[in-house]
């Protein structure tokens, strides 16, 4: 699942900044989605 990052975090030892879209796994991205700290991106 692709979102864009509302916050600056680091994921498996990667770097994901505010502002970017990255594809991660889809139940990550809804629990970061429920917690504001990225949003659905469109594909």
């Amino acid at each position: 699942m692709k979102v864009k990052m509302n916050v600056q975090t680091a994921y498996h030892g990667d770097l994901l900044r505010a502002g970017k879209i990255y594809e991660i796994d889809e139940a990550t991205a809804k629990r970061w989605i429920a917690s504001k700290i990225a949003v659905a991106a469109e594909e």
